[in-house]
Parts: C-alpha cells; sequence; structure tokens
C-alpha cells in the first residue's frame, strides 16, 4: 500500500526525470490583435458618443438648439393663425418646460436613439400638456398586423403602458429611417458608432502620453558586471516600483533619472505611425460631424476648407440639416395634434424670422414680386403663404 505512494508510482510505473523550461511553452506572436469595438446599444452609445465624446456632443448640441429654436407658424390651406390653441400648448407644453425646451429634447433624443416619443396628456380634445419620453426606456409592442398596438415606458423598475386604440394614439412616435427594422430609426450616432471608438481611443492615448510627461517611453537596459545581463527578483521589483513612484505621471515631469551601476536608459523617440495619430483623431472627429449632417469648420476641426467661409458654412448647416429635421418633426407632431382635434393643421419652421437665411430669403421675394407673370394666388403659394389673407 505504501508503495503506491512511493517512487515508483502507480502500479510500480517509475515516473522519467524530464528537465524542461519554464518559458518553454511560451509563444511570442507580433501580429496586430482585432480591433476591440464598444457596445452598439443606445445607452454605451449615448455614454460613449455624447457624454464623453466633445465631437458629438457638440454636433447634437448645435444641431437640437438650432432647431429648436426655429420660429414656427400654424396655418392651414386658408389662414396663417396668430393665436391658436395649438400655438398656445406648444408655447408652454407643461409647466417644467418651453418651447425651445421641450423640441430640443425631442430632437436630442431622435439624433441619439434615431426615435422621439411625445407624449399628449388629454382626455378630450386637444392635450393639455406635452411630455418628451427617453427612447432608452420605451418599447413598442406590435399587434397581430404588424402594426404597433402599445407603447411600454419603464422606470424605476414600473412599467406604464400606452394603448393605441383608434385613430388618437397617447404617443407620437417620430423616428428616422432604418432599411433594416419596422419599428425603430436608426440613428446618426450608430453611423458614427466607430469613429466614434478610434476618436476616444485617440484622446486616451494622449492622456496616456500627458500622464507621463508627455514624452516616449525609452529602455532601461541593465549590463551587469561579469558579463551578467539579468537582475535578480528583488531588484526587478526595486527598480519597478521606483520607477512608478519617482518618474511617472505629471508632478514628476522633467525629474532626474538617477541610475546606479550597470543601468543605462536608452530613449525612444516618436515612430511615424505615432506622428499621424493627431491626423487619425482629426480625420475621425470630421466623419462624426459628416455623420451628423455639421460642416466640420463649425465645430472648429481644422484642415477643412470645403465652404469659403463661415457664413456658407452655416447657410449649409441651416439649409440641409436644420431645417429638413426641424420640417419632419413638426409636420409629424401636426399631423398627431390633428387627430385630436379633427382640424387640419400645419406646423412649420417660419422661414422669414431664420438670420442665417436672410439673404436667400430676400433675394427669393424680390424675384417673386418682381414676377409679373404669376397672379398674387400664385406668388403667395410660392412663398408659402396662405392661399388668401383674411381680413
Amino acid at each position: 500500500m505504501f508503495e503506491f505512494f512511493g517512487k515508483g508510482g502507480a502500479r510500480g510505473r517509475a515516473v522519467p526525470e524530464v528537465k524542461a523550461s519554464a518559458a518553454g511553452p511560451l509563444v511570442a506572436i507580433a501580429s496586430h490583435g482585432r480591433a476591440a469595438w464598444g457596445a452598439r446599444d443606445t445607452v454605451s452609445l449615448t455614454r460613449a458618443g455624447f457624454i464623453a465624446n466633445p465631437i458629438g456632443f457638440r454636433a447634437v448640441k448645435l444641431i437640437a438648439e438650432a432647431a429648436g429654436a426655429l420660429p414656427l407658424v400654424v396655418q392651414d390651406r386658408v389662414q396663417r393663425y396668430d393665436t391658436h390653441p395649438v400655438q398656445e400648448l406648444l408655447a408652454r407644453p407643461n409647466a417644467a418646460q418651453g418651447r425651445a425646451e421641450l423640441l430640443e429634447a425631442l430632437y436630442g433624443q431622435l439624433l441619439l436613439s434615431g426615435d422621439a416619443y411625445l407624449e399628449g396628456v388629454a382626455e378630450t380634445g386637444l392635450p393639455v400638456e406635452m411630455h418628451v419620453l427617453r427612447s432608452d426606456r420605451m418599447r413598442l409592442i406590435p399587434g397581430a398586423d404588424g402594426w404597433p398596438a402599445a407603447y411600454e415606458y419603464t422606470v424605476g423598475g414600473r412599467k406604464h403602458r400606452f394603448d393605441v386604440a383608434g385613430d388618437v394614439s397617447p404617443v407620437c412616435h417620430i423616428r428616422s429611417f432604418h432599411p433594416q427594422d419596422d419599428h425603430y430609426g436608426f440613428s446618426p450616432l450608430q453611423a458614427a458608432a466607430n469613429a466614434i471608438d478610434v476618436h476616444n481611443a485617440a484622446s486616451a492615448w494622449s492622456k496616456a502620453l500627458l500622464d507621463n510627461a508627455a514624452r516616449p517611453s525609452g529602455a532601461i537596459v541593465y549590463r551587469g558586471g561579469d558579463g551578467q545581463s539579468q537582475l535578480s527578483q528583488d531588484q526587478y521589483d526595486r527598480l519597478v516600483d521606483e520607477m512608478e513612484s519617482q518618474h511617472q505621471g505629471a508632478r514628476n515631469a522633467g525629474r532626474p533619472m538617477l541610475l546606479e551601476g550597470g543601468l543605462d536608459w536608452k530613449p525612444m523617440g516618436f515612430s511615424p505611425s505615432d506622428m499621424e495619430f493627431q491626423k487619425t483623431k482629426e480625420a475621425a472627429a470630421r466623419e462624426i460631424a459628416i455623420a451628423f449632417g455639421v460642416p466640420p469648420m463649425l465645430l472648429g476641426i481644422p484642415g477643412d476648407a470645403t465652404y469659403a467661409n463661415y457664413q456658407e458654412a452655416n447657410r449649409a448647416f441651416y439649409r440641409l440639416t436644420v431645417l429638413p429635421l426641424a420640417t419632419r418633426v413638426t409636420s409629424a407632431i401636426a399631423d398627431w395634434l390633428s387627430d385630436f382635434t379633427g382640424e387640419r393643421l400645419d406646423i412649420r419652421p417660419d422661414l422669414d424670422q431664420v438670420a442665417a437665411l436672410s439673404s436667400e430669403r430676400d433675394s427669393q421675394w424680390r424675384r417673386v414680386a418682381e414676377a409679373t407673370f404669376l397672379t398674387d394666388a400664385e406668388k403667395r403659394r410660392l412663398l408659402g403663404l396662405p392661399a388668401q389673407e383674411v381680413e
């Protein structure tokens, strides 16, 4: 029995003695690994692309604030209203927000998630309040025919269900075009997700470089006496601790290094790839701006010469990004509110009061006014005015 545990091993067989190196199974691979991309859900994208990224933050704020500040007009086929219950509702949608605040939040949700939800609080007739609901908390429940049957809003562990009954929905769902989803929209933040990861990684790399005294790393070479070129474990641990405490970090920048016998410092310069890092960051910033439709010149990104001056870039920003977005959102709100009242109304931005488009508007008014072959009704229609005035 005791022989079983002896040198003979199990069943009397001797275990052969084999010498092996501790580094024998180690294989060094000098290839590049796969890129580590961030998560693509709404919460993660918002945190990485809006909260932690200055380009995404400024692009969303620039569009949402510009679109939310546009003056709006309410009109039907006959007249443009100076006072109307819909105007009063838009001016004061709820007790905590005004028109610009509500619309800015609505545009922001649409840009960040591709979906925007507006709740109407009403018993009969026109809603008395409107509230923007967070897109990451909302879930659409489709019916048997594929159309939305209800919306479920989850907050604080509780769920509230908005049933879509009949022709009137308590929730106005505005979504961006998504080619592969029938119920949810596709946001610019999703299209710019890869560029956001690159930009954030470049910022993290720059921060790490600054923490290391804004200098490239180097190598400490040990050349001991008698041809010995290997430190003992105690010497190695002591050297690492001294480097971390005495020579790393911004507070230790410029501190001279004291090396004992046998240690030599070999500085390493920037490689060509390191020198191109800043250009990579600027290219990523430009891609983020392009995904949102903001001219890079407006975001202060260097190297952009697409527009001759800032004024042209601002005009293109309003024409190509702000106005199409605002027109689509206000039209959806007008259709939704018309279902409550039964009165077909149109809510649209008042281009006559947009300062960035004043030169274009003056030119258009002059051309239409000088067109003698047009009737007054045709001129009013070309200018977006009602067909006739009401005295």
